[in-house]
């Protein structure tokens, strides 16, 4: 492929990057989210609904696309001289964004799972209630919530190839690029194609691993 190879192992470098970063501080943008919309204060509740209602109700791209020419824009009248938004953060920022929100949901279903006489239980043995979420609840709702969060990291990681449109070299930029300047676009889409696919398989056999050790029984 003309000495492409190497472009595409960064540019895999670069989706993992991606998809690792807005991961993991979409799980926390999730604990988050859910804590917000089990709250007892209406106002977080509503934030919490607004959010997810709204991220969710919106197409990935559009929101990269709103983060990074509306944060040019900002950062532009802010300065008073033309800065442009990093496309790598622009898309970490996006996809954090929108993992955050499904996890919202994903973590917010898993918590209501739980049986409300394991919280008591746990209240009425004198531990606190912070205590309580990370020895009761967080343990349990990760149980309940790995499925849909692995196909929740599945999406994820093929929406990496969204940003591409804001000039980041990931997978799909090289392919594109390539496709052009050789003139051989099926070659370089079915490299990208085996590529996405490696990472999701390796994703789904990881998943799968973690699934099982987390049901073992302890003896």
């Amino acid at each position: 492929m003309g000495g492409f190879e190497e472009q595409f192992l960064r540019g895999l470098e670069t989706t993992v990057l991606v998809a690792a970063i807005s991961g993991a501080f979409g799980m926390l943008v999730g604990l988050a989210g859910a804590a917000a919309k089990l709250s007892r204060f209406r106002a977080l509740r509503m934030v919490a609904d607004a959010y997810t209602t709204i991220v969710r109700g919106v197409p990935e791209l559009l929101v990269i696309l709103l983060v990074y020419f509306g944060g040019t824009a900002a950062l532009t009248a802010l300065v008073g001289s033309y800065v442009e938004v990093s496309a790598l953060w622009a898309g970490v920022f996006s996809l954090t964004v929108v993992f955050g929100a499904y996890a919202t949901e994903i973590f917010r279903g898993a918590i209501q799972a739980i049986p409300r006489g394991q919280t008591e239980a746990a209240l009425s043995i004198g531990l606190a209630p912070w205590q309580t979420w990370l020895l009761v609840i967080l343990p349990q709702m990760a149980r309940i919530a790995l499925p849909a969060l692995c196909n929740l990291w599945i999406s994820l990681l093929k929406d990496t190839s969204l940003i591409s449109i804001v000039g980041l070299s990931d997978i799909m930029r090289v392919a594109v690029v390539g496709a052009g300047s050789m003139r051989d676009p099926l070659t370089f889409y079915l490299a990208a194609s085996a590529l996405y696919l490696m990472l999701t398989s390796f994703s789904l056999l990881t998943f799968r691993l973690v699934e099982r050790r987390m049901l073992a029984p302890v003896h």
